[in-house]
């Protein structure tokens, strides 16, 4: 019979590592020098930026130490934005950063009116009629039958707002088409 070992918790107090400073190294292969910048690729916009380094890694970056950060160069067809310093503390910047904030918060509250009904309706799932035929497409809950309900219901409903418009003709037309049938019937 084995015996089982003592498993013991070790973290960094615990080995004393209290004095030992950590630094981000350079992601480039056989680099190790310290990281200084951070590169991130704007794929949707076909950029690459390289900022100073990021307080926190982050899956999506590349940290880059300074030679490797100079010396990078963008994939063919994108460009590549250099960002030399970040003010966090811009007062102008700061005050439209709150109206932008203010503005994007309105344009979220309003969206947040207009359900496309893929959301369920609060109701217990659980809950429900014992004669409830849930293959029935007219009341199935399931997200492919209520899509199809909802894109109806909206298209109703986009056909309702439109039927508040006619189409009036012209009343000088009108005159002329009158005068001009009125003058074939008397010929």
């Amino acid at each position: 019979m084995a015996r089982r070992g003592r498993t013991t918790k070790i973290s960094s107090w615990g080995l004393g590592l209290d004095g030992v400073s950590t630094f981000r190294r350079c992601c480039r292969p056989g680099c190790g020098r310290p990281a200084v910048a951070t590169l991130i690729y704007a794929y949707s916009e076909s950029t690459a930026v390289i900022s100073p380094l990021s307080p926190n890694p982050e899956p999506h970056a590349w940290d880059l130490c300074e030679r490797h950060s100079a010396h990078i160069t963008a994939p063919v067809g994108w460009e590549l934005v250099r960002v030399e310093a970040v003010d966090i503390f811009d007062d102008e910047a700061h005050a439209l950063e709150d109206e932008e904030l203010t503005a994007l918060a309105q344009a979220v509250r309003e969206a947040g009116r207009v359900t496309t009904g893929l959301v369920d309706n609060g109701g217990d799932p659980i809950e429900y009629e014992a004669t409830k035929d849930f293959n029935d497409p007219s009341t199935s809950n399931h997200p492919v039958h209520r899509t199809k309900r909802i894109e109806e219901h909206l298209a109703a409903e986009k056909d309702a707002r439109r039927s508040h418009l006619h189409v009036v003709p012209d009343p000088a037309e009108a005159t002329e088409d009158a005068e001009d049938t009125g003058e074939e019937h008397s010929n």
